[in-house]
């Protein structure tokens, strides 16, 4: 039997992973459900596309970055995809949730983050239309590496990629006493305020973060798949998975609940049935949280 589906699911788990981790700092922080994250991935996406369209007009074609299907232009587009990114869910809580988180009804803030989802993805597809859209038409040739398993260029960068960010993410989480006032906030926010944490500035980094790297998993998916409004609403359910599973509030557990949820739906397709790829799943995150309500790194609370 061909193991391709390992590198599929670990791709996939990556873009869930990526995406997860702004989920579980949210709620753990936050104290909300954002179901806006998902079309911050989209808007991150088409953003960093315009930037490269632009600078595709600017400068003409350039030529790809050996063996990759995608040269510096795009590079420079992600940079200013994550900024941009970051920028739009540190206006969206400015403008909607932070009036709302005042008053102290959760619940309110989930709802009002459900509407805001549903007004970005429309105004997205508005502008841009439904019509599938690509960073580039060039197809590469998939390098065989032993026991069925084939693998791009393309593919082992964004592994590549993906693991520098998380492991950025966990130094700056760990090492950093910003990354200690995020925890503190976390796990007791009435005792941090009163310690003197800077909770503005918390917040503020929570959304940069996670909106920066809802950006990379968005693009992500653009490079490996295609880009269109809904990309970042299909991997809303399999993000909020995999931050349940991981344990609200853990980063390495965010990533690999993401891995888990990816190779579960990868291997569901080789092994059953497409069809049957969301559910086996959600078969494994029941089961784990029947054993394990918290998920795999979560900490009960006191």
């Amino acid at each position: 039997m061909s193991l391709q589906f390992v590198v599929d699911g670990l791709l996939t788990g990556s873009m869930i992973g990526l995406g997860a981790i702004g989920v579980t700092l949210t709620y753990s922080i936050l104290r909300f459900s954002n179901f806006a994250h998902g079309d911050f991935m989209a808007w991150g996406t088409y953003a960093t596309l315009a930037v490269v369209s632009a600078i595709g007009a600017t400068v003409g074609k350039v030529a790809p970055i050996a063996p990759l299907s995608f040269g510096w232009p795009l590079l420079v587009a992600l940079v200013i995809g994550m900024a941009f990114t970051a920028l739009l869910a540190l206006l969206l809580d400015r403008v909607l949730f932070a009036r709302l988180r005042s008053q102290g009804q959760a619940i309110i803030v989930v709802m009002a983050s459900f509407g805001a989802s549903m007004a970005l993805r429309s105004l997205l597809e508005f502008t841009f239309t439904s019509r599938p859209t690509y960073f580039s038409r060039a197809i590469q040739i998939a390098m065989p590496v032993g026991f069925g398993i084939r693998i791009t260029p393309d593919q082992i960068a964004l592994l590549l990629l993906t693991a520098v960010l998380v492991l950025g993410v966990h130094l700056l989480m760990t090492r950093t006493q910003t990354g200690r006032s995020m925890q503190a906030l976390s796990q007791n926010a009435a005792l941090a305020r009163i310690v003197g944490i800077d909770v503005a500035s918390v917040v503020r980094v929570t959304w940069i973060i996670g909106g920066a790297l809802a950006c990379v998993a968005g693009v992500m998916i653009g490079i490996l798949v295609q880009i269109r409004p809904f990309m970042g609403f299909d991997m809303l359910l399999p993000m909020f998975a995999a931050a349940i599973l991981g344990g609200i509030g853990s980063i390495p557990g965010a990533v690999l609940g993401g891995l888990i949820i990816g190779l579960a739906e990868a291997g569901a397709v080789q092994l059953i049935g497409a069809e049957w790829r969301a559910a086996v799943s959600f078969i494994i995150l029941m089961a784990v949280l029947f054993v394990r309500p918290i998920g795999l790194f979560g900490v009960r609370e006191r």
